[in-house]
């Protein structure tokens, strides 16, 4: 074949690559994109059971049906399936009310013997949506600790409260339309919540995939996560992950305004996606480019006030229920704070509490924290003689707010696995921490059920969140290392800068003249 034909390229080793069909122009599909059957040894491993790595007179990327895209689809599609198994054993139903009336079966404590706890069931109940009420307009009394009657709201961010809303709505019709298949409505309920969040996840793997460039597999980690098993169907978090995940699809992409629209969405259905903002900044301060930053700054602060602005408007005590519940809740069990009071009986920094008094001290020293978490990722992605990458940074801060906060939600790591992916893609290095992650839920759950019912003692649990933290720490050591040896990046390579940069993607360092010398860019060591 001429050496110009439309489906022949020479690569750098000087081997022609032939093809039915074009190659694409970035040439992604011959040299360029990353084969993990010889790049990976476990990927090389597994792929033994059906028939070895992929052969050296293989067209990449010519496949004209099962895409990588597909395929990594298609498995988180599977590992979807697995997460709805594990959590079915809590819309089993029993004849559990009066006279042997049918009603959700949690007898036996079913929901940490199974391991198949859900908030989502829960909630329905104790959020009063199965009466069909609007969140943050409905209110109700609970007794305080203190043994008062205190009033009550949904206590969820906005976006996730009018998600919970709009499922009751189609469970309530669905349970309402006599040719539909019947069913408990909370379990009906609960089908609508996940087939929803596997959207929003398969949503999240898309935009992983095409933030990947090259090293397009790494994204099946993000799809077949153990992390996903057990939590995909735990809460409502997948909301923002995918919210995350398609803001800085948007921003590599170029589009900052779209990026923060769907970013300051994100901060509506969980706090975290508005944290991404921050190591744009940094970074956009670095290169000289702000106005990036601004657009997508004002972006998300104006879908963020579209959201929760009518509502705090209408409903202001509902509205106010999260940002309450959050500043008066002490350190949960999963926090580094509630560990060490485990193992050494530590009263924690306020000691004991009155009924329904705030722990100031502790929500003082954790918002420090995270601010110093902050600080120091700035200073590293200032000073670092090359530019870090954005998902580097992202997953860092990410990371540095689960530590340091007082609440550590076991679905929260699920906000990590994308960026973790696209920070640092070794492979069983991900999957060893993913699985250490995934597994606390077992003693979790036998915690819950305590020990006068066969369960185990606090400390198995709380030991089992310290190897979760030491993983996550390693993780972040390992990224660092990374970031000041750019040379064992193994997403740099050849002409590839950030596939996640957008307008920082092969950017010169430019920063303001008024930065001091102590945060810019330390001039690298050459050899003799």
């Amino acid at each position: 074949m001429a050496d110009n034909a439309p489906g022949s390229t020479e690569t750098d080793t000087g081997v022609e690559l032939v093809s039915p069909a074009p190659l694409a122009a970035d040439r992604r599909s011959a040299d360029w994109r990353d084969v993990p059957g010889h790049t990976d040894p476990l990927t090389a491993q597994l792929s033994s059971t059906i028939g070895g790595p992929v052969g050296r007179h293989a067209l990449i990327g010519r496949t004209r049906f099962f895409t990588p895209m597909r395929v990594i689809l298609l498995l988180a599609v599977v590992f979807l399936s697995l997460g709805w198994f594990t959590k079915a054993g809590c819309i089993q139903q029993g004849p559990v009310g009066a006279d042997g009336a049918l009603g959700l079966d949690w007898s036996g404590n079913r929901q940490y013997v199974a391991m198949c706890y859900s908030d989502t069931v829960p909630l329905y109940g104790a959020e009063h949506l199965d009466e069909g009420a609007f969140p943050y307009k409905k209110w109700w009394e609970e007794p305080a600790a203190d043994g008062s009657v205190q009033r009550r709201y949904m206590e969820y961010p906005v976006l996730s409260g009018l998600y919970q809303y709009a499922s009751m709505v189609v469970a309530k019709a669905w349970d309402a339309t006599p040719w539909l298949p019947g069913g408990l409505q909370v379990a009906i309920y609960f089908n609508v919540v996940a087939l929803g969040l596997a959207a929003a996840w398969l949503v999240t793997v898309w935009a992983s995939a095409l933030l990947a460039g090259r090293r397009v597999w790494d994204a099946a980690l993000v799809a077949c996560s153990p992390l996903v098993i057990v939590h995909a169907f735990t809460n409502f978090d997948l909301l923002a992950t995918a919210f995350a995940a398609g803001g800085l699809l948007a921003w590599s992409r170029k589009r900052p305004v779209l990026a923060g629209i769907l970013l300051g969405l994100g901060g509506a259905a969980k706090l975290y996606p508005l944290f991404l903002l921050g190591p744009l900044l940094v970074l956009c301060l670095r290169t000289g480019r702000m106005r990036p930053w601004w657009q997508a700054t004002a972006a998300a602060a104006g879908a963020w006030l579209a959201v929760n602005l009518p509502i705090a408007l209408l409903f202001p005590r509902g509205w106010a229920e999260f940002y309450r519940l959050n500043s008066e809740r002490g350190a949960d069990p999963d926090s580094i704070y509630n560990v060490i009071t485990s193992f050494t009986g530590w009263a924690g920094f306020d000691g004991p509490l009155a009924a329904g008094e705030a722990p100031s001290v502790l929500n003082a020293v954790s918002l420090l924290a995270f601010v110093a978490v902050c600080a120091g990722v700035a200073w590293v992605a200032l000073t670092a003689a090359t530019r870090p990458r954005v998902a580097q940074l992202c997953f860092l801060v990410v990371a540095g707010f689960l530590l340091t906060n007082k609440v550590w939600s076991p679905q929260y790591s699920l906000w990590l696995v994308p960026l973790a992916v696209l920070a640092l893609p070794h492979r069983r290095i991900l999957l060893a921490w993913m699985t250490i992650d995934a597994l606390v839920w077992v003693p979790r759950m036998m915690y819950y059920l305590g020990v006068s019912n066969k369960g185990l003692p606090e400390q198995w649990f709380t030991g089992a969140v310290v190897l979760r933290d030491l993983a996550v720490l390693a993780l972040c050591a390992l990224i660092l290392r990374q970031i000041y040896r750019p040379s064992e990046d193994l997403v740099r390579f050849g002409f590839i800068d950030d596939p996640v940069g957008g307008v920082l993607d092969q950017a010169e360092d430019a920063p303001p003249k008024w930065l001091p010398a102590w945060l810019r860019p330390r001039v690298p060591v050459r050899a003799e």
